[in-house]
């Protein structure tokens, strides 16, 4: 399976009606392997101060999560596996797997839990994979 049917057919699928604003999933370097259409064109800055905050969690929380130019308030995650954060209605979840990190964006009327769900749900079975 090619990486962009990841993001299509498991992190842009709909769930209890609702669907990801936009997905995407990078290297661990911020090097795009698939991404949905809308996904924010990310800076390397911001993947770097996001990988950091895996390697120092609560790097982020001073400053915030910055992908594309916006600013995300991290609100809760798991130390080295997980970083959320929220923005007004929406918010972004991002996994971080052996080899790379999954990033789903979401806006109301989809709930925080359910952007959790689906990107963990892949991150947990890719890192079953050895990915």
């Amino acid at each position: 399976m090619s990486w962009q049917a990841y993001v299509d057919d498991h992190l842009m699928f709909e769930i209890e009606g609702n669907h990801l604003s936009s997905a995407a999933i990078l290297g661990h370097d911020g090097a795009v392997w698939a991404q949905s259409s809308n996904f924010p064109q990310v800076k390397p800055e911001e993947i770097s101060a996001i990988m950091k905050d895996f390697d120092e969690p609560g790097s982020l929380a001073p400053t915030g999560l910055y992908l594309g130019g916006i600013k995300y308030m991290v609100i809760q995650g798991e130390a080295g596996a997980v970083i959320r954060g929220k923005k007004g209605p929406g918010g972004v979840c991002v996994k971080k797997t052996a080899q790379c990190l999954l990033i789903g964006i979401y806006d109301e009327p989809m709930t925080p839990g359910q952007c959790n769900m689906v990107v963990e749900r892949l991150g947990d079975y890719l890192l079953e994979q050895g990915f």
